[in-house]
């Protein structure tokens, strides 16, 4: 702990080398985090680059007292949230007395998806979706603080966090059923 409060010492004195070990500790997981929400790698990069910026800009207000990477983590999901909302992109505001059937995925086929295969299932929801998802699933934000984020109805964030998650166990099921299909072609 000493020598991360040391460290964070030496890059509010401006310390080059500080900076880039600072960088270089959390830059893979925030390009993570930075890549769930955007479309592209080279959008997910520019919002790390963005969030770094004000990580370095605020790093005096870090208190010292949690974890320094979910410190930075926090401002890299503000500024994606800013990002989102600078680029004036609607996030669907759904009807919430729609009834949404959740299918309950069946236990005849064991189906197992990477981080990464989750990851681009998750792009593939539209983007209030996604974001919604995202925010709740991944982050653990709870639906009142996602819309206050977003600033749209919590009842239109748990609408959309259901429609993602229903849409998300839709596509899981279909891949169930074509490892199935593919499993008896096979003969095993």
């Amino acid at each position: 702990m000493s020598d991360q409060k040391e460290l964070i010492a030496k890059v509010l004195q401006g310390d080059a080398k500080a900076q880039k070990e600072l960088y270089d500790a959390h830059a893979d997981i925030m390009l993570g985090v930075c890549y769930r929400y955007s479309k592209s790698l080279a959008d997910a990069e520019d919002m790390l680059q963005e969030g770094f910026v004000k990580v370095f800009k605020n790093l005096k207000q870090y208190k010292g007292t949690g974890d320094l990477g979910a410190w930075i983590r926090r401002i890299m999901v503000n500024t994606i949230i800013n990002e989102i909302k600078k680029s004036k992109i609607p996030l669907t505001h759904l009807d919430a007395t729609t009834e949404i059937e959740i299918p309950t995925p069946g236990d005849d086929v064991e189906i197992l998806l990477t981080a990464k295969e989750i990851a681009e299932l998750i792009k593939k929801l539209p983007i209030g979706y996604g974001i919604v998802f995202n925010l709740h699933a991944i982050e653990g934000y709870s639906h009142k603080e996602i819309a206050e984020m977003l600033n749209i109805k919590t009842v239109s964030v748990r609408s959309q966090y259901q429609r993602a998650r229903t849409q998300l166990i839709n596509w899981i099921e279909k891949e169930k059923v074509f490892l199935a299909q593919k499993h008896v072609e096979h003969g095993k």
